[in-house]
């Protein structure tokens, strides 16, 4: 736990997927962890432990909750799971590349590249909806937590854009495009002030997420 009485979130991605590196649309399929993703995860453990936190909520899908078991097995501390910190469901979309994707659904894609919110894949979320119920999940995670307590929250590439979008107060366009990328096994760190959250770190990695596997991909 923290030394201050400031309480903080860490808001962790879930390591890399073949899906992922294959640039295929995830959404709430429930994939698995590459060899490097698996690898990422037991790497970035004692990094993301160095920073104090005492427990672990999770999206259920399996591969923010087999990270976030790394995590936990190397600071001992409980692991919990939360539905509401799933990555955006994308309907129609899930297990299609992007080309696929403008190839069949042009009209929607060229509607979403530019900036319009609207269900992905056409029958699943916007980012509107996630950011509800991940906002949701954070007020009961927040209340909960005790002065100076430290929680990762185990989640993924969008639904980690929304969890930070709620705790900044932010507009969801605002925040995709201050925020930048946040790659697999990296993580942000928010502090609570007498002001509200503030953004401390973005898209940090340990250092070996990065080699452990060879190099990144595109």
């Amino acid at each position: 736990m923290s030394s201050t009485a400031q309480r903080r979130i860490i808001i962790l991605r879930h390591g890399e997927t073949d899906h992922n590196a294959a640039g295929i649309w995830q959404g709430q399929l429930d994939t698995e962890l590459s060899e490097r993703g698996l690898a990422q995860a037991e790497a970035c453990g004692p990094a993301v432990m160095a920073l104090g936190p005492s427990r672990i909520v999770s999206s259920d899908l399996r591969r923010a909750a087999v990270t976030a078991q790394a995590v936990a097995r190397a600071g001992g501390i409980p692991l919990s799971l939360d539905p509401r910190f799933r990555e955006i469901h994308a309907g129609q979309w899930q297990g299609m590349d992007n080309t696929e994707v403008s190839a069949r659904f042009p009209e929607e894609r060229a509607a979403v590249l530019r900036g319009e919110d609207i269900k992905r894949g056409v029958d699943g979320e916007s980012m509107g909806d996630v950011l509800v119920r991940v906002r949701e999940g954070l007020d009961d995670l927040v209340a909960s937590m005790a002065p100076g307590e430290c929680v990762v929250v185990s989640t993924h590439g969008a639904a980690a854009r929304a969890v930070a979008a709620a705790l900044l107060d932010l507009d969801l366009a605002l925040a995709w495009r201050i925020l930048g990328s946040f790659g697999n096994c990296h993580w942000a760190e928010l502090e609570q002030g007498n002001h509200g959250w503030r953004l401390i770190t973005w898209n940090v990695s340990a250092g070996l997420v990065e080699t452990v596997a060879g190099s990144p991909p595109p």
